[in-house]
């Protein structure tokens, strides 16, 4: 499964890059985030991890998330592993010539790793988990936005 998403936000990159990195206030900014763990302590930076709790699909999931990427103000890549299902969600952040940023999310999940019992499910449900992460997705976007907006205001 692959999702691109995008979002005009009313603030500048280095607004956007800060929400978008304030893991430990993920769960006040992102509607979606019921709890967050920090488990490595420090800066957001390539290896800082934490465990995000949230409600999917009607139960509560907890995923352990990695930065695999940073480049300030512009760009980050996220990285999970669930069940062998492996996650990745990109962030690249866009200055527009008429004011404001574009934040564009790519998001990816490969199966290749999980037991074939997982393959079959997800080939089964994929449409319907493919419409409930790009809904899951979109309101995030709109939460970031949301926070981003406001405190550049």
């Amino acid at each position: 499964m692959q999702l691109d998403l995008s979002r005009h936000i009313a603030a500048d990159p280095e607004t956007i890059w800060a929400v978008l990195t304030d893991v430990p206030n993920a769960h006040r900014t992102l509607s979606g985030v019921e709890s967050i763990e920090i488990l490595t302590a420090g800066v957001y930076e390539p290896g800082f991890r934490w465990r995000e709790t949230r409600r999917m699909f009607g139960m509560k999931s907890t995923e352990e998330l990695m930065v695999q990427t940073a480049d300030a103000p512009h760009s980050t890549t996220v990285v999970a592993e669930s069940g062998g299902t492996e996650y990745k969600t990109v962030f690249h952040i866009t200055a527009d010539a008429g004011g404001g940023s574009t934040l564009y999310m790519h998001f990816a999940a490969e199966t290749a790793h999980a037991p074939a019992v997982s393959r079959v499910v997800m080939a089964v449900m994929g449409r319907f988990a493919e419409k409930t992460t790009r809904k899951t997705m979109e309101q995030d976007l709109a939460d970031i936005a949301a926070e981003a907006e406001r405190r550049a205001a």
